[in-house]
């Protein structure tokens, strides 16, 4: 399932955690979850969305933006553990590591994967009103074949584009 929320890369190591936007730029804001995130003390790349959470457990944008509640890193793949790259293995092996990595980390959420029903899974999705899935082949590298399925009747949306214009005028 796609979450709503920023999209991160987790930098661990010995000496704590970075997290880096798709842009390349460091989240300052996200400091105490990178803290807990450091806590997991074990060098290792993990590819993300830091999220807010409701007590349903859905993915709410505002609340992030808006820091109403601590985030959480909505991890779906490993993309290094203790030194070893694993970009160029198969996503269902990347994500039986990732599981295995962080499955006692409370700030992380294991992104599940689900094999075919992905049209079933779409349409559970939208009538619960989140944001969408992205599709990837399990036998895959990473970066290979990902499709990105958002709901159109997504309602956390609703108004976001002229929000960010009003942050930056000039709409960059």
């Amino acid at each position: 399932m796609k979450q709503d929320g920023f999209r991160g890369i987790a930098y661990i190591d010995h000496c704590g955690c970075l997290l880096i936007s798709r842009k390349g730029h460091l989240y300052r804001r996200f400091s105490a979850l990178a803290g807990e995130l450091a806590e997991l003390d074990r060098a290792m790349v993990l590819d993300g969305e830091i999220i807010a959470v409701d007590s349903d457990g859905r993915a709410k944008f505002y609340d992030l933006l808006y820091h109403r509640v601590q985030p959480v890193f909505y991890a779906f793949d490993c993309l290094a553990l203790d030194g070893r790259d694993l970009r160029g293995e198969p996503l269902i092996k990347r994500k039986r590591i990732l599981k295995a990595a962080v499955k006692d980390a409370p700030a992380v959420l294991f992104a599940q994967h689900f094999i075919a029903r992905g049209q079933e899974l779409f349409s559970a999705v939208c009538e619960r009103d989140l944001e969408g899935v992205v599709a990837k082949r399990s036998d895959a590298a990473y970066g290979e074949d990902w499709f990105k399925i958002r709901n159109p009747h997504y309602s956390q949306y609703e108004g976001r584009r002229e929000l960010f214009d009003k942050r930056n005028p000039r709409g960059h």
